[in-house]
């Protein structure tokens, strides 16, 4: 093994900035979501209250240290990806689901004040085929 400066590495290394790797599918972050939750499945998460009662303005920045976004922003591949914080509104965006899909994984309403990463991941992997058009009338209804 050679060990080289860094200015050493910069003459000899090709560094092209302008290279960047494909975005991420929808369906790749849900995925990634659901398994960044099932790496600690019984692990307990905070859920949020009343998401389908607030108004959307205050629904859209609903969020809970611990939860089950939270455990998705805490992850570098996330942040490089474009997610900007850990609330409910940035989640439905990143994600690309429905308020009615993210009611389902985050909703003090189902489990109480905490979700298991396990039932999380579920209600995740769920929202991987709902993204037509039912799906959306759907959650407009929520």
């Amino acid at each position: 093994m050679q060990h080289k400066t860094l200015e050493q590495m910069q003459v000899i290394a090709e560094a092209n900035p302008d290279i960047t790797r494909p975005v991420m599918t929808r369906t790749e972050r849900l995925e990634r979501w659901a398994a960044l939750l099932e790496k600690e499945p019984g692990r307990l998460l905070a859920t949020l209250p009343g998401t389908e009662y607030q108004p959307v303005e205050t629904r859209e920045t609903m969020r809970s240290a611990g939860s089950p976004i939270s455990v998705a922003f805490e992850d570098a591949v996330f942040r490089a990806e474009g997610m900007k914080d850990d609330s409910y509104g940035e989640a439905k965006r990143f994600f690309e689901i429905t308020d009615r899909q993210l009611h389902e994984i985050v909703c003090y309403c189902h489990y109480g004040a905490t979700v298991s990463a396990a039932t999380a991941a579920r209600h995740v992997r769920g929202a991987i085929g709902g993204s037509g058009m039912l799906a959306r009338l759907r959650g407009s209804f929520v």
